[in-house]
């Protein structure tokens, strides 16, 4: 069974190709936005140790699986599980036409204008890509990528209509 992680800035289509395998080959579609954050506004991210519990749950519970985000802190803890990885890998222009024109979020936001209210702060973020040295900074996510061991491909357009 495929365990696939996909990962990449925001704006990358991680969220759409990872539903669309998913769907296409009946695994579990996790977005690590779920875990990362805590439920709370102005948003804040979970302690390590937690977000780490949620996913050997989730480990624990599924046997094949899509999940995707870009903290690379929460993707090494699923490494060793994953039979491959996708890193998207676009440029910054394409990020920021998929940011502006993302459906609504109801997992992440109440309403698509509270999403909406966030959106020049996110646009503003997914500029910053490649100068940023967090965890979900381009450097991090291309050092994950080059240590993987396993089966590894890096997607430099939008993928979806490709599966």
């Amino acid at each position: 069974m495929r365990k696939i992680l996909i990962f990449g800035n925001s704006g990358s289509g991680k969220s759409t190709l990872a539903r669309h395998i998913a769907g296409k080959e009946g695994l579990t579609h996790l977005d690590l936005d779920l875990l990362a954050w805590l439920p709370i506004s102005p948003p804040r991210r979970r302690p390590i140790e937690e977000s780490r519990r949620r996913i050997n749950s989730f480990l624990r519970e599924q046997n094949g699986w899509v999940v995707e985000g870009c903290h690379t802190d929460l993707l090494v803890l699923l490494r060793y599980e994953a039979t491959e990885i996708i890193f998207i890998d676009l440029s910054v222009e394409q990020y920021i036409v998929n940011a502006r024109n993302r459906p609504w979020e109801p997992h992440k936001y109440k309403a698509k204008e509270a999403q909406d209210a966030n959106l020049e702060i996110l646009v503003s973020w997914i500029g910053e890509y490649k100068l940023r040295s967090d965890t979900c900074a381009y450097q991090s996510h291309r050092n994950f990528y080059d240590t993987f061991q396993g089966n590894k491909r890096i997607y430099t357009e939008n993928q979806v209509n490709k599966h």
